[in-house]
């Protein structure tokens, strides 16, 4: 090509011509009216039939919420006048023709050499295994059809699209029509969680009442020996952003995941750091999956990447970030609908929790109690990201409970909301734990009571106000947060039917309360060995023993999964008996050495509820730091799931906790298994190091 002999003007216009020409319309300039154009898409264009936008419209098509950044201009004419020619990534027709004479036409959204997973036309995810279909006929061509409009509605509609530029944090989605309405695969409602199928698992517990009990007993006493690995998915614990710490170096070792799946339709829902992962409930084969950067600069779990999972509500899920952004992801398509950063200002707040959907709101707490924070429990509208109400678990001047503090350290003061609560339909009531108060040791600018640290919370959801509240440790000084699971159940009780609510908490004690007035009806140890109180008094305050260097318990138990059986009344708990040296002003986190050494043992435990007293116990042998604790599956087949210290995952007899079946998984466990069903078949899930692992029975 010659030299172009121009003026330098004119160069320097035709080098910015061509420049533009491969700008995405983000970067451009489009001409046309943007409101006339989302009007024409909205409306006579019809296109939210197929495509959706910031959460609204149909998952049919491709996502066009941040199409301005992937297209140019012309890219976007070209798609709407001749859509057959620029076919959307992973949106050419396929019809799979089925051995049963059944056609299914839609797009293939994951394929092995087995298993094949295809999106319908009207967003519903079918995935089978290939020796079902007979053949697949793959179309070259778009379901969508030429746009009919006039040279000046195309204008602005193309002028519409280039806006796009993906979702805005903390911008609630502005919604124009109704949510979807519920279908086999479109949507969940609130009643399905509320009363979920036998083979559903909904929610992080399973139930809304927190209780980790199946109905299911296909997998029983009599079945369990051929229970068997069916599939695992590995999910990457990516480590970058570590500070190099002794405290973090040591958790490091421990790190795995956290997460409980979420099952629906047969579609599992886990998560891992920052990131999501749609899968075929029946193999594990991967459907979708949204990731995002980890956050620098972040303390405690949230900084090694720590999420317990999703919730879901109709056509989304939901999901909490390591710095404490609520997301929401389409269900369908795992693009991102809306988010929300719900920290208001940079305190050391960092996000871990699987969220709770009660009604149309999504609930979502904050972690980082243990480097200073004033806590707070959040409710979003489900289908707009907008805040409803907020509830400080520390109060401010003027508020209930601010007298309960004495000294400076009510401005950061901890009170974290970092583990996922229960909510009671029948009183309309949602119950919150919350962790312990700041600085941990240190109470010199500390006196008082601290509320709301360590207390459960019944809450009106509507609002957020508080309805009781029971502090289980005032003026804590060992780390003992009350972020234990509150278990609902209606249950006979000293010769009545009560609505209860059962906790064992850290510091030691078993707890049941009437749920709906707060009343405290029993409070009895469930450790041996207790160095800082006789009992609790008749005014629900422990009476303190005379303090020592050692503290026993440790932690008497911890966040993970609890199970109640209705078959024979016992709560299931993994406990510790551990003592350590008291902690004492400082740095805290490098003075748990106990003097003199104590290896401690970790049991699980059967708690008579009408009594408290241990019905029964199975030592487990191995590591006993607070970082391995595992949680509790209970089922109608009379038998409870969990992993023990040295990475067994078990299954025993919930009358005796006798073992029935076992498998070494060599890995930490440090969460709870889930149990669903598909296709008349039962399951059972956990996380297990960094792989989640799916069982069932071998035919």
């Amino acid at each position: 090509m010659p030299p172009f002999n121009l003026p330098p003007g004119d160069i320097e216009a035709l080098a910015a011509m061509i420049v533009s020409l491969n700008a995405v319309a983000a970067e451009s300039n489009v001409p046309g009216d943007r409101a006339a154009g989302r009007a024409f898409f909205l409306g006579e264009g019809k296109c939210a039939s197929c495509h959706m936008v910031n959460g609204l419209g149909s998952p049919t098509g491709p996502d066009l919420s941040n199409v301005a950044r992937e297209l140019t201009s012309t890219q976007l004419r070209e798609s709407l006048l001749q859509p057959d020619a620029r076919i959307a990534s992973g949106y050419g027709l396929s019809v799979l023709h089925l051995k049963d004479g059944r056609t299914l036409r839609g797009f293939v959204r994951s394929r092995t050499s087995f298993h094949i997973a295809v999106q319908d036309l009207a967003g519903g995810l079918h995935p089978l295994p290939l020796d079902r279909v007979d053949r697949i006929d793959e179309q070259q061509q778009s379901l969508m059809r030429p746009i009919q409009a006039s040279p000046d509605q195309l204008q602005n509609l193309i002028a519409y699209l280039s806006g796009l530029k993906g979702v805005t944090p903390g911008i609630p989605v502005a919604r124009t029509a109704p949510p979807p309405e519920n279908t086999q695969n479109g949507g969940i409602e609130f009643s399905r969680i509320q009363n979920p199928k036998p083979g559903d698992w909904l929610t992080y517990n399973g139930s809304l009442s927190g209780n980790r009990y199946s109905a299911l007993r296909q997998i029983n006493r009599e079945t369990v020996s051929n229970l068997g690995v069916k599939w695992t998915f590995s999910i990457p614990l990516w480590t970058q952003f570590l500070p190099d710490t002794p405290y973090y170096r040591e958790n490091m070792r421990y790190f795995g995941l956290e997460t409980v799946p979420v099952v629906a339709d047969g579609i599992m829902y886990v998560t891992g750091p920052n990131s999501a992962y749609a899968l075929d409930a029946r193999t594990g084969m991967q459907i979708w999956h949204y990731a995002r950067p980890r956050t620098p600069g972040l303390v405690s779990d949230p900084s090694l990447g720590t999420n317990r999972g999703v919730a879901i509500l109709r056509d989304k899920v939901f999901m909490v970030t390591d710095d404490a952004r609520l997301i929401a992801l389409n269900r369908v398509t795992g693009k991102l609908v809306w988010e929300t950063l719900m920290p208001g200002e940079p305190q050391r707040y960092g996000g871990t929790i699987a969220p709770l959907v009660v009604k149309d709101m999504v609930i979502a707490g904050v972690a980082g109690g243990d480097w200073g924070i004033r806590g707070f429990l959040d409710a979003y509208n489900a289908e707009t990201g907008e805040r409803v109400w907020r509830h400080w678990t520390v109060p401010a001047k003027g508020e209930p409970g601010f007298e309960t503090w004495q000294g400076t350290a009510v401005q950061f003061g901890g009170g974290s909301t970092w583990l996922t609560g229960s909510y009671d339909p029948g009183t309309d009531t949602l119950y919150w734990a919350t962790g312990n108060p700041w600085p941990n040791s240190d109470d010199r600018e500390r006196g008082g009571d601290n509320l709301f640290t360590d207390c459960v919370l019944a809450l009106d959801p509507a609002t957020g106000k508080l309805k009781w509240h029971y502090q289980f440790t005032p003026h804590d000084t060992h780390d003992w947060d009350a972020t234990e699971p509150n278990v609902l159940i209606d249950a006979p009780y000293r010769g009545r039917s009560r609505k209860l609510l059962l906790h064992a908490d850290r510091n030691g004690f078993f707890y049941v309360f009437d749920r709906v007035t707060g009343e405290r009806l029993l409070s009895e140890p469930f450790m041996r060995k207790l160095t800082w109180a006789s009992g609790i008094g008749p005014d629900g305050r422990p009476v303190r023993l005379p303090e020592t260097t050692l503290s026993c318990p440790d932690h008497a138990t911890n966040w993970n999964g609890t199970a109640y059986s209705p078959t024979t009344r016992l709560y299931y708990v993994i406990a510790t008996e551990k003592c350590v040296a008291k902690l004492v002003p400082g740095s805290w986190k490098n003075q748990r050495t106990p003097t003199p050494p104590d290896p401690g043992t970790k049991y699980l435990r059967a708690l008579d509820i009408e009594t408290g007293k241990i019905a029964w116990e199975v030592p487990q042998v191995g590591p006993t730091d607070g970082k391995r604790v595992a949680g509790i599956l209970g089922s109608a087949g009379g038998l409870l799931f969990y992993g023990d210290p040295n990475g067994y995952f078990i299954a025993a007899d919930e009358r005796d906790g006798r073992t029935l079946w076992r498998m070494p998984l060599n890995a930490t466990i440090k969460t709870s298994p889930m149990t669903f069903t598909v296709d008349g078949e039962q399951y059972i899930a956990l996380a297990v190091g960094s792989q989640i692992m799916c069982f069932g029975l071998n035919k």
